[in-house]
């Protein structure tokens, strides 16, 4: 039967909120189907604003391939802002997707991408518009199978009374499996109902279930074991790893927004995995073992994409993207290619140590040349071997120097405040290094006016991380060490107008941490923060602190923890962490001792990047069936005629 659309209704409503546009659809390359032609639907959302969640390579990839079966139908639904979400409410408007308008209740799934733990609160505001039960456990046939995927997803543990199931991983493969098993069981009458396509979905070791495990404490508050409470279910649900990225080369049909987004460009994925080893990198941590494009497979994409998107720059994206093994290559013939045109190249994540001159005015060659970043990371050398960022202070001096000495005049270097073992010293080291940049672009350029921008964000520990034991940050202490920092740079009248200086406050990094590293007893808090208005906690200017930490003294408190346990309190090897029982394919063995390296009184062990070193013994290739892939495979972007 066919589910209506909310538009005719939704329509004459749209003067009367800030940014219609972006609840309207119909942008190029979007697919729209026939309810009825399709066996399985699925709704897909990222939980952030339209201009946000658009240019999301995950949704865009996950609708492409979901749409290219004849037999699934899958539409995109956002985040709505506050006045959007008054007009639905007074207007009994159900959250509904921006291709075809149906309500989102009315679809099979409902998968949402969770790259950032702050989009809980936006994700319970469309489940409660959607017109479901909050909580999974309250929710019957009717209602879809709501999935969470996304980095955040690898510790669901804060949501788990919210969503009905998680994913870790790549997705491409696994939402078409999961479709195929709700296909099955829905042709079957849909026996068993809801815990019965659940229960197929456990036992195939690649979907977690969180109501089929219980999750019993110690009296101090710690975990005391996580036990699947069904038979069949398995005690380690796995991550889903990708081989091959020649053989999905998505999108293939990029969407075009119709709305400003935050990335106006086309982005291709040209590796996907890092082993370098930062020990604070969640990202590079869960998504090992390196798997690179080739070179024929990155001019292809980037072609295509501009042929149906009309795009004017193409983002080469990877955690490193200058560590490609064919990087250069790929530089020069994609420059070669779109020479005297519009296109221009860029390549948004530079490590020092892989940057180059060449290969920066490769990317420079049809565009303009912008500010070029950097990300340290610590500021002094110390440090950096302490997270494992193999990146001296002369290695920066060196790199920028060549950059301003070759017409640069603009560098963004980019730190974090609050890691392990940091203290004051490491802080002002940023502020010395920056003026010691300044000095050294001033004399190989003989100019004055160079600049560098100095960014810092706060550090929070991360699941599935050597530093995932650490202990947090308080916040007034990162204020205090930023204070001081902006003073000292500040007072200097050399250098100090010539660095710019850009941080956040330290109370949005506690209570990321607070959701990055919680259990299930966060999700009280979760859903009385949004019960008292919270809203895009992402965004600094809907962010309210205070309400967090009321909300979470309320609601924890008959327990023996509290938001300090959760963020600023270090955790012993014994402990058992939340996600121990989600498996990224990481030796848990190996991350500690990888932590007590960090920690090494006489100093920081470094570990070397395993693509072009003997194996550490991470347990990712032989636990996950891997391997690195990675070039060079000697092969040119053929043709090679100018466009």
């Amino acid at each position: 039967m066919s589910v209506e659309s909310v538009f005719p209704r939704l329509e004459p409503l749209l003067p009367s909120i800030g940014k219609p546009i972006q609840y309207v659809g119909g942008e190029l390359n979007a697919t729209s189907k026939e309810w009825d032609s399709a066996e399985v639907r699925w709704a897909l959302m990222y939980p952030d604003a339209y201009e946000v969640g658009l240019p999301n390579q995950g949704v865009q990839i996950l609708y492409e391939v979901l749409n290219e079966r004849d037999w699934i139908l899958a539409e995109r639904t956002y985040a709505v802002f506050s006045d959007m979400e008054k007009v639905m409410r007074a207007n009994d408007i159900p959250q509904f997707t921006v291709d075809a308008h149906r309500p989102v209740r009315a679809f099979d799934l409902m998968g949402i991408s969770f790259s950032t733990e702050l989009g809980y609160t936006n994700f319970l505001t469309a489940i409660d518009l959607a017109g479901m039960p909050l909580h999974a456990v309250d929710r019957g046939g009717e209602d879809p199978i709501v999935i969470a995927g996304g980095h955040s997803a690898f510790n669901p543990e804060p949501i788990a009374d919210f969503i009905d199931a998680a994913v870790l991983g790549d997705g491409e493969e696994i939402v078409l499996a999961i479709s195929a098993v709700v296909r099955e069981w829905k042709a079957e009458g849909c026996p068993g109902g809801r815990d019965e396509v659940l229960l197929r979905l456990a036992k195939s070791g690649g979907v977690y279930v969180p109501k089929f495990y219980d999750v019993s404490y110690l009296p101090d508050g710690r975990i005391q074991r996580v036990a699947p409470n069904r038979p069949g279910v398995p005690w380690r649900i796995a991550k889903h790893t990708l081989m091959d990225l020649d053989a999905w080369p998505y999108p293939k049909n990029p969407l075009v927004p119709l709305a400003e987004t935050v990335h106006e460009r086309f982005s291709v994925e040209i590796f996907r995995g890092c082993t370098r080893g930062c020990r604070f990198c969640q990202a590079g941590m869960i998504t090992r073992p390196v798997r690179e494009r080739s070179i024929e497979g990155i001019g292809q994409m980037v072609q295509n994409g501009l042929d149906k998107t009309g795009f004017e720059e193409v983002g080469l994206l990877s955690l490193s993207s200058a560590d490609h093994t064919e990087i250069g290559e790929v530089a020069k013939q994609l420059g070669d290619r779109y020479e005297g045109t519009n296109t221009s190249l860029s390549l948004p994540s530079t490590r020092v140590d892989a940057f180059n001159i060449t290969l920066a005015n490769e990317f420079s060659r049809n565009g303009r040349r912008s500010g070029l970043t950097f990300a340290p990371e610590g500021g002094s050398d110390r440090l950096r071997k302490v997270i494992n960022k193999m990146v001296s202070e002369d290695d920066l001096i060196q790199t920028v120097a060549a950059a301003y000495s070759h017409g640069w005049r603009q560098v963004k270097l980019y730190f974090m405040c609050g890691l392990p073992t940091e203290t004051d010293e490491d802080v002002m080291q940023i502020g010395e290094l920056a003026k010691r940049v300044i000095q050294t672009g001033r004399e190989v350029s003989g100019r004055h006016d160079i600049r560098c921008t100095v960014s810092i964000g706060g550090f929070v520990p991360k699941p599935h991380t050597p530093f995932q034991w650490a202990s947090q940050l308080d916040h007034e202490t990162t204020d205090a060490r930023l204070q001081k920092l902006r003073d000292f740079v500040r007072a200097d009248k050399k250098f100090g107008k010539s660095i710019g200086f850009r941080y956040h406050d330290g109370k949005p990094g506690i209570i990321e941490g607070l959701l990055s590293r919680g259990d299930r007893r966060v999700g009280r808090v979760i859903e009385a923060v949004w019960r008292d208005g919270g809203r895009f906690d992402g965004w600094s200017e809907h962010f309210s602190y205070e309400r967090w930490a009321r909300m979470a003294d309320e609601a924890l408190a008959d327990e023996p923890v509290d938001l300090d346990w959760f963020t600023t309190r270090e955790r012993e090897y014994a402990e058992v962490l939340p996600w121990d029982h989600l498996d990224a394919g990481l030796d848990r063995d190996w991350l500690w001792e990888d932590w007590q390296d960090a920690l090494d009184p006489s100093g920081a062990l470094e570990v070397e990047d395993c693509r072009w070193t003997p194996c550490f013994d991470c347990g990712v290739c032989p636990q996950m069936d891997t391997e690195i892939q990675i070039g060079p495979t000697g092969k040119t972007l053929l043709p090679l005629t100018v466009v």
